[in-house]
């Protein structure tokens, strides 16, 4: 069979087309989605693509998660998946799975799973063996570390410290033990009621070490700072922060 030159560039890109499908994950039955950790904008169009084609979307929160759906006009159904219900929940997303339906799974923001609810559903679809994809985007974790000034080429992420005081001083002191075999930045997440309660006892360990503190990242009054223990209680101690604040610091 002759083939014409002017139908060569056509047939390669069919070629092209047909091997980059080839190498796409097939069957993908729950999408891991990151969703903007503050702008709007910070969305990648293969998230926004994702939760338009999926039969429903998996959120913390059906009111945080519908501001960005709305802005976008995304009229998929929502299932909620938190902390409280995750147990009761997840074997029934896990069946509607089994089933053939495909579902995207959000957070409030950021990476779903970190320090988020969704990772027992992630480990029951993959002892099913049903198939889990994970798209890259915002998290606040890198970003935080990112803008902070300390070395980012180790770094520990520790998520939310201990609730109670006394576990939460033994968790800090382990830190300063392992601190002397890997030197590496260390990041946790703090709610701003319990800020002040977190510095004190860093402070008790620590001594008045520097760290970082960031809030509002991507937003208008996006703010990174490094100060002493002691500035930062004194400064708190009248004012306190809104919103998750992410704090870094070395020993």
């Amino acid at each position: 069979m002759k083939i014409e030159a002017r139908s060569l560039p056509s047939i390669l890109h069919l070629l092209l087309l047909l091997s980059i499908i080839h190498f796409l994950p097939s069957n993908i039955m729950l999408t891991i989605i990151p969703t903007p950790i503050g702008n709007l904008k910070d969305i990648t169009l293969r998230a926004l693509e994702a939760l338009r084609s999926c039969d429903g979307i998996i959120c913390e929160d059906t009111r945080r998660t519908s501001v960005l759906l709305n802005h976008y006009e995304i009229k998929q159904p929502m299932m909620v998946l938190n902390d409280f219900n995750e147990e009761k929940t997840a074997p029934m997303l896990l069946e509607k799975l089994k089933q053939g339906q495909n579902f995207a799974l959000v957070s409030d923001a950021g990476t779903p799973l970190i320090s988020d609810p969704g990772y027992k559903l992630v480990k029951n679809c993959l002892e099913e063996n049903i198939t889990v994809d994970s798209l890259p985007g915002p998290t606040s974790v890198i970003t935080a570390l990112t803008l902070s000034g300390l070395p980012p080429d180790k770094f520990l992420f520790l998520g939310y410290l201990p609730q109670k005081q006394g576990k939460r001083k033994s968790m800090l002191e382990k830190i300063m033990q392992s601190n002397k075999i890997l030197q590496t930045t260390y990041i946790i997440f703090v709610a701003p009621f319990k800020l002040t309660r977190t510095l004190g006892d860093m402070l008790e360990v620590f001594g008045d070490v520097e760290i970082t503190l960031a809030r509002e990242l991507s937003k208008i009054h996006q703010a990174v700072e490094k100060q002493k223990l002691s500035f930062w209680m004194n400064k708190l101690s009248s004012q306190r922060p809104k919103g998750e604040i992410i704090l870094l610091f070395t020993l």
